[in-house]
C-alpha cells in the first residue's frame, strides 16, 4: 500500500485494501466495538497508510446531524466564560464530539444570528448562555428540534434543561460579608440590569440587608452597559464623583470589580482602608490583582461540564423516546473566597 492524495481517498478504497466490507469499515469508524480487535487494526492501519479522512459532510448528511456542539456564551473575553467552555469540551471530547465556542457580545440580535448558523449547520446541540432575557430566541430554535441546554441561567422544567449557580445565594453571601465587616450601606455596580444573573446577584443582596434588619436604601445602584473592565473603570469614575465615597461596594462580576479597583487605587483610594471590595466569579485575575480581590466563586468548568452530560440526556431522550425524558434543572452553590480588598473591620 502507498499513501495517497487524502482528497481521493474514499471508503471503499479503504475496504478494499483491507480485505474487508464497506460496513466493517464503517463499524470500526463509527462503533469500534463490534468489530473484532483484528480486523479493527487492520482497518486502522490501512487508513493511516491511504491517509483516509471520513467526510464529516457527508456523514451529517446521512444521520442528520453533525459531531458538533456549539457553545454559546455572552462574552468570550470574560475568563468565567472561558472557564465554562474550557468544561465543555473536555465533556463533549470524552464522549467523542467536538465544540465550537461562539460569544453573543451580549447582543439578543448577535444570538439570533449565531442560533440561525446552528440550526443550519445541524449541530449535536447548543450550550447557551441567553442574551436575549425573553427568550425569544431560544423559542424560535425550538422548532428545528436541536437539543439545547442554558449555561448559568436558570430553566423552568417544563422548558428544557438548564445548569447554573445560585446566584440569590452568592449575592447573599457578598453582602453579609460586608455587614459582618462593619459596613451598613453598600453600592451594589450591577452590570446590565437586564441580565438574570445581575437581577438574582441584586436580590440577594437585599436579603441580606433585610436579614440584618436594614432597608432596602442601604444598598444604591450603579448600573453598566457591560460586564467588563472598562464598564467598571467607568463606574469607579462615578463613585469618586460623588459627594461621599461608599465604605462598600460589591460588582456584579469580577471585570467590574477590577475597573473599579484600578480606578480607586489610581486616585490614591485605599482599598480596603477606605473602600472594601467585593466581586463575583472568582476568575483567575481576581486573587492576582495589585489588591487581592475578594469574590463569590463560581464553578465554572462545572457548569460546562454538566451542561455536557445534560445535553447528551436531552439528545438520547430525542432520538429515543422523548416522552420518557424530564428536564432537569441543575442548581451548583457559590462559594465566598475571602481576600484583602474586604478585609479590613470598619469601625462600629
Amino acid at each position: 500500500m502507498t499513501r495517497r492524495d487524502a482528497a481521493a481517498v474514499g471508503i471503499k478504497d479503504v475496504a478494499r485494501e483491507a480485505g474487508v466490507s464497506v460496513g466493517t469499515v464503517s463499524n470500526v469508524l463509527n462503533r469500534p466495538d463490534t468489530v473484532s480487535p483484528d480486523t479493527r487494526r487492520r482497518v486502522l492501519t490501512t487508513i493511516e497508510v491511504l491517509g483516509y479522512v471520513r467526510s464529516e459532510t457527508a456523514r451529517q448528511l446521512r444521520s442528520g446531524s453533525s459531531r458538533m456542539v456549539a457553545v454559546l456564551v455572552l462574552d468570550l473575553a470574560n475568563p468565567f466564560f472561558a472557564g465554562v467552555a474550557k468544561g465543555a469540551e473536555r465533556a463533549a471530547s470524552e464522549v467523542g464530539l467536538r465544540t465550537m465556542v461562539c460569544s453573543s457580545a451580549e447582543s439578543a440580535v448577535e444570538e439570533a444570528d449565531y442560533l440561525a448558523l446552528f440550526a443550519e449547520q445541524r449541530v449535536r446541540g447548543v450550550l447557551v448562555t441567553p442574551a436575549d432575557s425573553s427568550g425569544g430566541n431560544l423559542e424560535r430554535f425550538r422548532r428545528h428540534g436541536i437539543p439545547y441546554v442554558y449555561v448559568d441561567r436558570e430553566l423552568p422544567p417544563d422548558q428544557g434543561c438548564s445548569v447554573a449557580v445560585d446566584d440569590v445565594t452568592g449575592g447573599a453571601l457578598a453582602v453579609r460579608h460586608l455587614l459582618a465587616a462593619g459596613h451598613r450601606r453598600v453600592t451594589w455596580v450591577s452590570g446590565p440590569p437586564h441580565l438574570p444573573q445581575c437581577q438574582d446577584r441584586r436580590a440577594g443582596a437585599l436579603a441580606a440587608l433585610t436579614e440584618a434588619g436594614l432597608p432596602a436604601s442601604a444598598l444604591t445602584s450603579l448600573a453598566t452597559e457591560r460586564l467588563d473592565v472598562a464598564s467598571g473603570a467607568d463606574a469607579g469614575a462615578r463613585l469618586l464623583g460623588l459627594p461621599t465615597l461608599p465604605s462598600a461596594v460589591f460588582c456584579a462580576n469580577d471585570l467590574l470589580a477590577l475597573g473599579v479597583l484600578q480606578t480607586l487605587v489610581t486616585a490614591g483610594v485605599r482599598v480596603p482602608d477606605e473602600v472594601a471590595l467585593v466581586g463575583y466569579d472568582d476568575i483567575e485575575f481576581a486573587a492576582a490583582a495589585a489588591v487581592p480581590l475578594t469574590s463569590v466563586r463560581q464553578p465554572a468548568e462545572e457548569l460546562g461540564r454538566v451542561a455536557v452530560r445534560l445535553l447528551a440526556e436531552e439528545a438520547g431522550a430525542a432520538e429515543a423516546r422523548p416522552e420518557d425524558h424530564h428536564h432537569r434543572a441543575v442548581v451548583l452553590r457559590p462559594e465566598l473566597v475571602v481576600r484583602r480588598s474586604s478585609r479590613a473591620p470598619r469601625p462600629g
